[in-house]
């Protein structure tokens, strides 16, 4: 019988140097995709899941160079197995939320009703319970900002700030290849822009940059991977919905003029 580590995860290999794991016994709305990019000198991690089982040792048999994880976001889908890597990197404006085990920024108090009994249809082990689930606090590494290169030796992605569904929500771009790894900031399903962190007028400047990045391949931080022509038609209907309902015409690049 296969150990529960490996009964917890799901691998699977979209090409030679990029792997997608899965957590497929949680719920699939909120199950994140995490994205295992091998270069030639060193590997990234996209996000580390929800943190219940061990995912470094899930993928030790595909670590064979230095890796840095990074999360795209704080919220706990993203975040939770941040601290079992001793590289670990978030942008500046969750670095604190991480370094604090900041439950509130990561959706995972019991009063936020985001971690749910009934989300996980198979336990990680016997006699987990999410009445103890928290985010484990750990230290950054390294703090990302918009326009850092993260060298891998045989290719270059640069790091994208783009808030509004957190004010640290990142995305990785190789502008070689067009490549997008996109986090949360676009997916192909409902985008949750009315959390306590989120900001729809930020949201709308963000998608007014990808407006005009061009896109080949996306993949996101949920569902499946897409193409510049679902890519362009997502980024249009969510900036036409919602500034039809009457979002602010005033767009801002940070949080500070948040009301």
């Amino acid at each position: 019988m296969p150990d529960p580590i490996h009964q917890w995860f799901s691998t699977q290999r979209i090409t030679d140097s990029l792997y997608l794991i899965t957590e497929p016994h949680y719920y699939w709305f909120n199950r994140a995709n995490l994205w295992l990019i091998k270069g030639r000198d060193r590997d990234l991690l996209i996000d580390t899941g929800l943190g219940v089982l061990s995912l470094r040792a899930y993928l030790a048999d595909l670590l064979d160079k230095p890796l840095l994880a990074i999360a795209s976001h704080i919220h706990f889908d993203h975040a939770g197995g941040m601290h079992e890597f001793d590289h670990r990197a978030i942008h500046a404006a969750e670095a604190s939320a991480l370094r604090m085990g900041d439950d509130y920024e990561a959706l995972c108090t019991p009063q936020q009703g985001w971690v749910r009994q009934e989300d996980f249809y198979q336990l990680p082990y016997e006699g987990f319970t999410v009445t103890t689930y928290r985010l484990r606090a750990c230290e950054p590494t390294q703090i990302l900002n918009e326009g850092d290169v993260l060298d891998l030796g045989d290719r270059a992605l640069e790091v994208l700030h783009l808030p509004g569904h957190s004010p640290g929500c990142i995305a990785l771009y190789d502008p070689k290849t067009q490549d997008f790894f996109s986090g949360d900031v676009i997916y192909d399903g409902e985008l949750l822009d009315d959390l306590h962190c989120s900001h729809i007028p930020t949201y709308l400047a963000t998608y007014d940059r990808l407006a005009r990045l061009p896109v080949e391949t996306v993949y996101p931080g949920h569902y499946r991977i897409f193409g510049k022509a679902d890519y362009g038609r997502i980024v249009d209907e969510y900036r036409r919905s919602r500034r039809s309902l009457g979002c602010p015409g005033e767009r801002v690049q940070s949080y500070g003029g948040r009301t």
